[in-house]
């Protein structure tokens, strides 16, 4: 399997990109550093200020309802 970069915030590790597992699957990583953040794409860039970003829906049962769009 390859390489998979994610971002760590909040407690939670992040997917920059496509990852090819199952939903559900239980992986085991040792985690590191990034040693070349600068030499993130633009497109890499941009989807980590996206997932910095907080969004507020005024909505206070969305997390009750964060599936209803799955098959």
């Amino acid at each position: 399997m390859k390489t998979v970069q994610a971002v760590y915030e909040n407690g939670v590790f992040r997917p920059t990109g496509p990852v090819d597992l199952p939903e559900g699957c239980e992986v085991e990583f040792e985690p590191k550093p990034a040693t070349h953040p600068a030499e993130l794409s633009p497109r890499q860039r941009r989807i980590r200020e996206l997932l910095r970003q907080s969004v507020d829906t005024d909505d206070p049962r969305l997390s009750e309802r964060h599936d209803e769009h799955q098959p």
